[in-house]
C-alpha cells in the first residue's frame, strides 16, 4: 500500500502563493491518496482556493484528498507536514516598513528582511507563527513545519532556541544567483551547478562548476564580470570584486543588510507591478472557475518550490538532495554562531532534514555575516519578548541604521502601527 499522509497548508487563501503549492502537488502522483488541509482566514478567498485545488487535483490525477476549513487549530490534528505562507496586511505594513524609515533619513533597499524594516516583519510575524507552533506542539508534534514566510532567517531562528517542532524554511534564492552567474558566464542554466552557504538573501556561492566537465567557472565569471555593462547587478560585483565570492541572490536583496546597500538603488519593493500581478492572476483564476476560459498549461507544471519535493523525499524515504534550505545552525557553519539561522544544502528522508556542511565560510565573508547574525538574534528576542526596549537595541547595532535621533522615531511610528500584532510569544 502507498504511504499517505496530512499535509497543512496555512495560507493557503493566498492566490499567488496558493497556485506554487498546487501546482507542485498535482505534478506528482507521489502523495496519492494523502489528506490535504487548506487553511485561511478569509471564508470567500479559502473557498475559491479550495474550488482550485480540487480542479487541478481532478485535471492531473494527483488522487489527493482536499478539504479546507478557518479552523486552523482543529486541522492540525494528526498532521505530518504544515506548510506555512501566511502574511499579516502584507502590502499596506510592508509600505510603512519601506516608507517610515526613508522620512527619518535611512537609506535602505526593500525594507523586508533587513534594516528597520526586517526588525518589524519579525516583530508582528513571530506571534502568528508561534500561535501555529505552540498548537502543533499539542496536536501534532512530529510533524515538519515548513516555512515561506518573510523573514526567513529570523523565524527558523526563533523556532529553533524556543520550540521543538522540526522546522525548515525554503527559498528560492539560491536559483536566481545561479541565473545570475550563469548570465555573466554566457552559459545556461543547466550547465551551471552552484553550492551555496550563509544567510537567506545572504549566501555566498563557494563553489560555482560545470556541470559537464566539473571545471571551476569562478576564475571565467571573475574575468567575464569586467566586460559586462557595468548597471547590471553593482553591488554583488563590487562585493565580488572586494571578497572573491558571488553573495546573494540580487542587490536589492543583499542590499538590505548593508549600510551601503542603497548605493545599488533605492526604489523599494515595486507594490503597484505586485498588485497589478496578482489581480490578473485572480481574473484569471475567475475566468477559469467560471469557465470562461480553459486552465492555462503552465498550471500543470511545478513552480521551482521545494516543499513538495520535501514532502515526498520524507515520506517514501528517497534521501533527496535539497539545494537550499535554512535551518538553525547547530554549527553547520562553523564560524558562524551555533544560535543562528543559515541557509545550506541539506538532504531530506525518513528521518528527517539534515543540514550538509561545506565547512567554514571565507573568514572576511564569515565577518560580514556575523554582524547580520547579531541583529537577527536581537530582533528575535525583541519579538518573542514583546519589548520596545530591544528593538531598540536591534535598530542601534544594524549597520542600515546610522542615526540614534532616527532610530528612536521610526521605532515610536512603526510601533504604533504594528501595535496590535505585537505580543509575548513565550
Amino acid at each position: 500500500m502507498a504511504a499517505v499522509t496530512k499535509i497543512v497548508f496555512l495560507g493557503a487563501s493566498s492566490a499567488s502563493f496558493g497556485m506554487s503549492m498546487f501546482r507542485d502537488l498535482c505534478s506528482t502522483h507521489d502523495l496519492a491518496g494523502s489528506n490535504l488541509v487548506l487553511v485561511g482566514r478569509n471564508a470567500e478567498r479559502l473557498n475559491q482556493s479550495e474550488q482550485l485545488a480540487k480542479l487541478l487535483n481532478d485535471k492531473a490525477g494527483a488522487g489527493l484528498k482536499i478539504e479546507a476549513t478557518i479552523d486552523w487549530r482543529a486541522a492540525l490534528d494528526g498532521a505530518e507536514f504544515v506548510v506555512h505562507s501566511t502574511a499579516i496586511d502584507r502590502n499596506r505594513l510592508w509600505r510603512l516598513d519601506f516608507e517610515v524609515p526613508r522620512k527619518f533619513g535611512i537609506r535602505h533597499t526593500l525594507g523586508e528582511n533587513g534594516g528597520p524594516g526586517g526588525l518589524f516583519f519579525t516583530l508582528r510575524t513571530l506571534p502568528v507563527v508561534f500561535d501555529f507552533v505552540r498548537e502543533m506542539e499539542r496536536r501534532c508534534p512530529r510533524a515538519l513545519f515548513i516555512n515561506f514566510s518573510n523573514p526567513e532567517s529570523r523565524i527558523v531562528l526563533a523556532l529553533g532556541k524556543y520550540s521543538k517542532i522540526r522546522s525548515l524554511g525554503l527559498c528560492h534564492g539560491i536559483f536566481l544567483a545561479r541565473a545570475q552567474v550563469a548570465s555573466m558566464l554566457g552559459l545556461p542554466e543547466t550547465r551551471v551547478d552552484v553550492w551555496g552557504a550563509g544567510l537567506n538573501h545572504f549566501q555566498c556561492l563557494t563553489e560555482i562548476c560545470d556541470r559537464e566537465t566539473a571545471a571551476d567557472l569562478y576564475p571565467l565569471l571573475r574575468e567575464n564580470e569586467k566586460s559586462i555593462d557595468r548597471s547590471i547587478a553593482p553591488l554583488t560585483r563590487k562585493l565580488l570584486r572586494a571578497f572573491g565570492y558571488w553573495l546573494g541572490c540580487g542587490d536589492a536583496h543583499v542590499g538590505e543588510y548593508f549600510s551601503f546597500g542603497w548605493e545599488a538603488g533605492e526604489g523599494g519593493y515595486n507594490f503597484d507591478w505586485d498588485e497589478g500581478e496578482r489581480a490578473k492572476l485572480q481574473q484569471l483564476i475567475d475566468d477559469v472557475l467560471s469557465e470562461r476560459t480553459e486552465a492555462p498549461s503552465w498550471w500543470f507544471t511545478p513552480s521551482g518550490e521545494r516543499a513538495v519535493t520535501i514532502i515526498s523525499a520524507v515520506l517514501h524515504n528517497r534521501r533527496q538532495l535539497i539545494e537550499s534550505a535554512v535551518v538553525y545552525n547547530r554549527s553547520v557553519i562553523p564560524n558562524l554562531s551555533a544560535d543562528a539561522a543559515v541557509e545550506v544544502p541539506v538532504v531530506a528522508d525518513m528521518a528527517g532534514i539534515h543540514p550538509v556542511s561545506l565547512g567554514p565560510l571565507p573568514d572576511a565573508i564569515a565577518k560580514l555575516m556575523a554582524t547580520q547574525v547579531s541583529v537577527q538574534q536581537l530582533a528575535v528576542e525583541a519579538a518573542v519578548h514583546a519589548s520596545k526596549e530591544l528593538a531598540l537595541q536591534a535598530l542601534l547595532i544594524d549597520p542600515v541604521v546610522n542615526s540614534e535621533d532616527a532610530a528612536r522615531g521610526l521605532l515610536d511610528e512603526l510601533w504604533e502601527a504594528n501595535q496590535p500584532y505585537i505580543r509575548k510569544c513565550l
